[in-house]
């Protein structure tokens, strides 16, 4: 990566993009900071950028701070570092230049975006280029030697132009490499273990996908140790078993080979574990084992890395990074690479953070292709039945018929296939909470919590159980860590923490809690929590507005929203408490 220096438009424009962006969306402390640090190093205050400066001109403290035991500045720059190598692999995938802040110190620096393709200059020149590198890549795709594509670089352009360009024609060269098997199906040419490739045909957000050992392939994960310290064995260790319980990936307990190839690798990740700035740091970055590029990086500090705390921090690493929400996954499509299993987690993802049934429909048929296909993974049922029950729960058209019965069928399946499986368990005790088997739906997620307590979304369930159980005071705050601790986190955590802060008594964090549903509106216990939380804040506008809407898109529901709380076997005393707030918020008779 090469630094460069951007005019104050450009950075203006960006750093406002940035600001604006989802992945900056809900951490108001990380906007703040990244604003002040952009902008005093634009205005040539560099050297203000210091940790006691920041401290008092951004976190507000006094004169009486001490950086040694308050670690406010260097954690919030941690969490800001972490954000924009997320920014920059997503949504900032195609910025001319990048933001950063170098670990050790909090003055921004400007990168050139090596992987943003170059402008054209020349339209026909560019698309003599485009129908000369074409038929490199057909040649190649013929069993041509991968040097055939690399003398294709010419020696002459400068290095930047170089590194594009090679970068380029290796994701074209797997893509095309990709199109060769999937063509070759059909004239029964097979893989080294005598099977097909998977085919998939797109149809609008629905996926077809033939049987094939391909088609539940996870993304491989390694962890490489380069630092040698108790500190650092400790993170390994930890990273380590944190890896073990995730259903989403395979973990393999031994080093990548050095050897790297593009196809083979493309979906293999490696977590670094080196030497951190500071005396006792410890650095963790996620890589691309194909390209090298940092998807993530984390500083852990002598503090972080302690026995009590390193569980934790590890946590909220891997719960950034591995579900189907995480970096991995997030760079997995962006590089066009998902296919099978991934695809549909990809796909059960999005229907998890905009519950609608245009989504749900589009999970549910890729999962269920795989599990007609007589899929192997117990991570496809266990989806399926958490889907199915959706999809019973908000009476979606598809699958027609849906049942508990069935749901719970592929629970059982599930099981049966991941006994050890967090993900089944999880579901099976979700379709316990549905029959109104409060106490076996709390064994089973305490299970899936018990068998990786690295992953939030697992906590999160428990958590959500616990509350919908009536046991607010012990679910509550297992929910809210985990909330607190994964920005891009499914809806249902805030709905459920809107319940249990709204049972313990905290308005003000169920408001907020209630807030964080704005982004849907197609479910009607959702509006209601909005509502609520409206009416609790004194905003009389938005309360109408959102009474309003409640009435028009859920007669139903707003007729008699009692019938629907006890569909759900929510507890009595909530549902006595949701309704009476109801009726104070305007909503009818509210019965």
């Amino acid at each position: 990566m090469q630094h460069a220096t951007p005019a104050a438009p450009a950075v203006r424009e960006t750093l406002e993009r940035l600001l604006a962006s989802e992945t900056f969306g809900r951490s108001e402390r990380a906007r703040k900071l990244l604003r002040y640090l952009v902008e005093r190093e634009q205005a040539g205050e560099a050297d203000r950028l210091k940790g006691f400066s920041i401290a008092m001109d951004v976190f507000g403290k006094d004169g009486d701070f001490d950086p040694s035991t308050d670690a406010v500045v260097r954690v919030q720059a941690g969490r800001l570092r972490e954000l924009l190598q997320h920014y920059f692999a997503n949504e900032g995938v195609a910025e001319p230049f990048r933001i950063a802040i170098p670990r050790g110190g909090y003055v921004p620096a400007y990168e050139l975006n090596a992987i943003r393709l170059p402008e054209a200059a020349d339209p026909a020149r560019q698309a003599e280029v485009t129908t000369t590198q074409s038929e490199q890549y057909a040649a190649a795709s013929d069993d041509a030697p991968v040097a055939a594509l690399l003398a294709a670089v010419p020696t002459s352009a400068p290095a930047v132009v170089r590194h594009i360009r090679f970068f380029w024609m290796a994701i074209a060269l797997v893509i095309a490499m990709l199109g060769v098997l999937i063509l070759r199906q059909g004239s029964g040419v097979l893989l080294a273990g005598g099977e097909v490739p998977a085919t998939i045909e797109t149809t609008g957000e629905t996926s077809s996908i033939a049987p094939s050992p391909i088609s539940e392939a996870l993304p491989l994960v390694y962890i490489a140790v380069k630092t040698s310290s108790p500190d650092a064995s400790r993170v390994a260790a930890s990273l380590r078993a944190g890896l073990s319980g995730f259903d989403t990936i395979d973990f393999i307990g031994r080093d990548a080979d050095s050897k790297i190839d593009p196809v083979a690798d493309a979906t293999s990740f490696v977590f670094d574990i080196l030497a951190g700035p500071g005396a006792g740091d410890v650095t963790i970055e996620l890589q691309s084992v194909a390209t090298g590029r940092v998807l993530l990086s984390r500083n852990l500090t002598a503090a972080d890395s302690a026995p009590s705390a390193v569980e934790n921090h590890i946590a909220g690493i891997l719960s950034t990074s591995l579900p189907a929400s995480g970096t991995i996954y997030s760079y997995i499509e962006q590089t066009g690479m998902e296919i099978g299993l991934t695809q549909c987690l990809l796909l059960n993802d999005k229907y998890y953070l905009d519950q609608n049934a245009k989504t749900h429909e589009a999970a549910y048929r890729c999962l269920e292709t795989l599990a007609d296909s007589g899929a192997k993974s117990s991570l496809v049922y266990s989806e399926l039945a958490s889907l199915h029950l959706e999809a019973v729960n908000d009476h979606y058209a598809y699958p027609p018929d849906a049942t508990t019965e069935k749901a719970m069928t592929f629970a059982h399946r599930a099981l049966q296939m991941g006994p050890t499986s967090p993900y089944a368990h999880r579901s099976y005790g979700y379709i316990n909470s549905r029959l109104g088997n409060a106490d076996e739906a709390l064994r089973w997620m305490r299970k899936a919590y018990d068998l990786n307590p690295y992953d939030l979304a697992m906590a999160a369930a428990y958590g959500y159980g616990l509350i919908f159980a009536g046991r607010y005071a012990e679910g509550t705050p297992i929910l809210a860590n985990a909330v607190d601790a994964f920005s891009g986190h499914p809806t249902w955590w805030d709905f459920g923490l809107f319940a249990g802060e709204f049972m313990l008594g905290d308005t003000k964090k169920a408001a907020i809690a209630g807030t964080a549903l704005r982004t849907t509106a197609t479910k009607s216990h959702y509006l209601a929590a909005r509502l609520i939380g409206a009416r609790i804040t004194g905003q009389d506008n938005q309360a109408r507005k959102l009474l309003d809407e409640l009435t028009a898109k859920f007669p139903k529901f707003a007729a008699n929203p009692r019938a629907t709380f006890v569909d759900r076997k929510y507890p009595a005393d909530l549902t006595e408490r949701l309704v009476r707030a109801l009726r104070d918020a305007g909503l009818g008779s509210a019965s």
